[in-house]
């Protein structure tokens, strides 16, 4: 049987859809404004008023990004650093929330509140530096790793969601005999992938956009710079060039704005690569849904 609409539920869904649609718009327009202006030749990009297409269409922005040889180390670097980062990280804050979120385990108050401690107090630029300085992890591509292996922020999301999850299903396997270790890979990873996906995006994003850690513990050692360090120093050597005589010919063809484009199009490509596949994941894990039995 046909439901139809009256007319007052006709306009309320036609104001509800253009408001989506002015939102989708206004959030998609500065992604597309900033390629139209990295395809855009400088001089003219510098005249103002592109919209939706490049009026002098160029390559040059990139073909100028694409000619430092240092790039293609820096960005093996940042996959090699987001892709242990993410699997490694996403797999000891769930066995952390996982513990955390067994009633049975005495002292889970209590590391729950060292957790929640870290969240509002830290140590400090300084002493975090001497204590990275100490564990001998200067100029070593683990520093990238170690020092954020658990964030107290995913450790909650997950245990709330472990929490929810079944109990039956751990008591049955307790029965056939199977640990905690192997109740945790064999059971609560298989059924637990949104609030996976959902860590592993937020840790992802985070890992690949990372820089200042660079700048701190490995700037004395090019070998070790990632993308987003060696693109920040690209800006500043651009800047440089411009603000100089010397660089008039280079403003000609480049200039920081139509750089800065680029490299932000350029940075961005990847996870908009990775997150239409973690979708249906994400949505699922931050909802959090009932507990079923």
């Amino acid at each position: 049987m046909l439901f139809r609409k009256s007319a007052g539920e006709t306009v309320t869904d036609a104001v509800l859809y253009g408001g989506l649609a002015l939102i989708s718009v206004t959030t998609v327009y500065p992604f597309i404004y900033l390629l139209v202006l990295s395809l855009n030749e400088t001089t003219d990009a510098m005249r103002g008023g592109l919209t939706f297409f490049p009026r002098v269409f160029t390559l040059e922005n990139y073909a100028y990004v694409f000619e430092n040889p240092v790039l293609l180390r820096a960005s093996y670097n940042s996959v090699l650093r987001t892709v242990l980062q993410t699997v490694i990280s996403v797999f000891l804050s769930g066995m952390l929330a996982y513990v955390l979120s067994r009633k049975e385990f005495m002292l889970r108050r209590l590391f729950s509140f060292m957790l929640v401690l870290t969240m509002y107090v830290s140590g400090g630029l300084i002493p975090t530096y001497l204590l990275i300085k100490s564990l001998g992890l200067i100029n070593s591509f683990w520093v990238y790793i170690i020092p954020s292996l658990v964030g107290a922020f995913h450790v909650f999301i997950m245990r709330t969601y472990f929490e929810q999850l079944p109990e039956g299903l751990v008591e049955s396997a307790y029965i056939d005999g199977a640990n905690d270790f192997r109740i945790y890979t064999s059971i609560i990873m298989p059924i637990s992938l949104p609030v996976f996906a959902t860590i592993a995006l937020f840790i992802s994003v985070n890992e690949w956009n990372s820089w200042f850690d660079n700048y701190l513990y490995n700037s004395r050692n090019p070998d070790l710079n990632v993308l987003q360090y060696e693109l920040q120093k690209m800006i500043q050597i651009v800047e440089q060039q411009v603000n100089q005589d010397s660089g008039e010919e280079i403003q000609r063809t480049i200039s920081p704005t139509t750089i800065k484009a680029t490299l932000t199009i350029l940075v961005t490509i990847p996870i908009l690569l990775v997150y239409p596949f973690l979708q249906k994941y994400f949505v699922q894990g931050m909802t959090l849904g009932a507990m079923k039995d």
